[in-house]
């Protein structure tokens, strides 16, 4: 019933666990676990009419058991890892391909342990194909849904990286403290780290003012101390090392990818390989430093100009009509819907691997990321101009308003 990670394939577990299961076969650092695959997921809903369901289709998966046989098989393989906290994640069939990277917009769960949790969250994972997110995200079609359950890290260091179209070009890494959900999910600000093809680094190192941990089952957010904030996350060497490991997945996976890392005990390892759906824009120079402008990382080519709204959480999501600028602390997953009719988003925080960003050039609209107190030093309702290309934000004056 389940399969072994290192046995998975896209065509029976989906595009992530396809992944990291062509790496493990190549001999590469990729955390042992298993899958439960598209079988699973087609045997506990076959008696159900799911589109007759409409928006329900995810209250009616989440309000159903999970059939005895599952638990029994994810007890036995969870034996077998020695029954530690694991991850469990999204692998489903428009998930990370070629054309959708589908970004963060199905549930995942960390620091799970036990058959009973487990089997929870893997029926939470199912439930999450029908969420509003990824309706949205995908469109029509008939979703299906593999679930990758794999021992849980505990990194000291995490992030993103992005490997080149051409060999010898630039690898883009960002990085941040403590487990990767801080660095996908736009939630602080990450170093990022350029590698050039001959091994050269450029760095622009953030003020990482958070980071995410595992205590137990639980998931906290701690303040990073002071001394830590400013400090480089990954050295000029290790970042070196990480492009190189890079270089080695996209050469097995054959194409430029959007890979997520992390660095525990002092070994790296890989935790997920998809291909690069739309590279980000390169560094802005020098940009317009008037008082009317505000700069941050450009993350998304293009302009727009349009009313600024601010959006602080989804009781604010009402006030969002087409053609709107977001600008937001951060953009979660859950507000991907607000993406298709925006004109452009701002943030707060997050780099330019971020789901978010990611997103924002999958419906290609601008993005600029990481201004400090955006939310407050725009105002809503106001008129402004944003340039994903550049990282940069004009606000109109009020006597042109």
């Amino acid at each position: 019933m389940l399969v072994p990670l290192d046995k998975a394939a896209a065509d029976t577990c989906g595009g992530k666990a396809g992944a990291l299961g062509t790496l493990l076969r190549a001999g590469l650092p990729v955390p042992d676990g298993f899958v439960v695959p598209f079988a699973a997921y087609l045997a506990a809903v076959r008696d159900l009419d799911l589109g007759r369901f409409a928006g329900e289709a995810r209250r009616v998966i989440e309000a159903r058991p999970v059939h005895a046989t599952v638990i029994d098989a994810l007890g036995r393989a969870l034996g077998e890892l020695g029954d530690p906290p694991v991850a469990v994640r999204s692998s489903a069939a428009n998930e990370d391909t070629g054309e959708t990277s589908a970004a963060g917009q199905h549930d995942s769960f960390l620091a799970v342990q036990g058959a009973g949790q487990v089997a929870d969250a893997v029926r939470a994972c199912w439930a999450s194909l029908f969420s509003a997110r990824a309706t949205d995200y995908r469109g029509a079609g008939d979703p299906v849904m593999a679930v990758i359950v794999q021992r849980q890290l505990d990194p000291e260091v995490s992030g993103v990286m992005f490997t080149p179209a051409d060999p010898g070009d630039v690898t883009q890494i960002e990085a941040s403290w403590g487990l990767g959900p801080s660095v996908v999910g736009g939630t602080v600000t990450p170093d990022a780290y350029r590698v050039a093809g001959d091994g050269s680094v450029t760095r622009t190192i953030a003020d990482k003012r958070t980071r995410l941990d595992r205590s137990g089952t639980q998931l906290v957010v701690r303040d990073v101390p002071a001394p830590a904030r400013d400090r480089p996350a990954i050295d000029d060497a290790t970042a070196v090392r990480l492009a190189g490991l890079g270089a080695e997945i996209a050469a097995v996976l054959g194409g430029p990818q959007d890979i997520e890392w992390a660095i525990a005990g002092g070994r790296t390892w890989v935790l997920q390989a998809r291909p690069v759906t739309a590279a980000p824009p390169p560094p802005a120079g020098v940009g317009d430093t008037s008082a009317a402008t505000l700069t941050g990382t450009p993350g998304s080519r293009g302009t727009a100009t349009g009313t600024a709204r601010i959006v602080r959480g989804p009781g604010d999501f009402a006030r969002v009509r087409p053609g709107d600028i977001l600008v937001c602390p951060f953009t979660d997953p859950a507000w991907t819907p607000l993406l298709r009719i925006a004109a452009g988003v701002v943030t707060e925080t997050g780099g330019v691997l971020s789901h978010a960003a990611i997103v924002a050039r999958e419906h290609a609209i601008p993005a600029v990321l990481g201004i400090p107190d955006a939310t407050s030093r725009l105002h809503d309702g106001t008129t402004i101009t944003i340039d994903g290309s550049t990282g940069t934000i004009t606000a109109r004056s009020p006597d042109h308003a």
